[in-house]
């Protein structure tokens, strides 16, 4: 009996895996894709289907908010190129919304195995929602998982995305709900001395020494 090959699901942290894919923009090998920027790569059931024309036309309504976080946008299905362009005229014929964005064509589902779309218990031949947050060192930052019945949340997707790169850029934690002008947390004191500087510091609103917040 031949024996079934297992793929290691990709988890936070990781270098994101490399695969080349024929996309709706052409063939993108992913390690040459999108460098210096972030990438948003997130799969759907199938085209043509209802939760999933809402959401890609949601990404695509939003795109110029992800261009001005320095972010491509990546999607991909179980779906032929063919398909792909055939649904994509179709939304922009019916409802003027362009999928001005690359759609991988993952008949093989090469890439839906390597980055753990493809879940058995839920569907043995459509991908789930996955959303991967990708720096640009090409790092998985942040991923989401969603059932097929259960569309995404773009507002969430659009703070987490702003969240990451304010933590990068600022060496700092978001509290609960943080958005955009938000205060953020300051990391906590490593040593008994850093204790001590950031109990007599009056510059951040301080809960207590282990939880304090600033201003950006």
């Amino acid at each position: 009996m031949e024996e079934e090959q297992v793929f290691k699901m990709p988890l936070i942290g990781d270098q994101a895996p490399d695969f080349t894919a024929v996309t709706t923009k052409g063939t993108i090998k992913f390690s040459d894709y999108a460098k210096g920027k972030w990438v948003v790569m997130f799969s759907h059931p199938a085209d043509f289907t209802p939760v999933c024309t809402t959401e890609m036309s949601g990404f695509a309504e939003r795109k110029a908010e992800f261009d001005a976080l320095n972010t491509e946008l990546m999607g991909l299905s179980i779906d032929s190129i063919h398909a792909h362009l055939a649904w994509v005229n179709n939304v922009r014929e019916r409802t003027g919304v362009y999928f001005d964005f690359p759609i991988i064509a993952d008949l093989d589902m090469k890439v839906s195995k390597l980055y753990g779309m493809l879940q058995p218990n839920e569907s043995e031949t459509a991908a789930v929602r996955a959303v991967f947050f990708i720096d640009p060192k090409k790092k998985i930052r942040l991923i989401m998982y969603y059932p097929l019945n259960v569309g995404r949340n773009m507002d969430e997707i659009l703070r987490v995305l702003e969240a990451l790169q304010t933590a990068d850029a600022n060496g700092v934690a978001m509290p609960l709900n943080w958005r955009k002008g938000d205060k953020v947390i300051v990391p906590p004191p490593k040593t008994l001395d850093e204790m001590q500087q950031r109990l007599d510091d009056t510059s951040c609103e301080k809960i207590d020494f282990y939880l304090c917040k600033k201003e950006l």
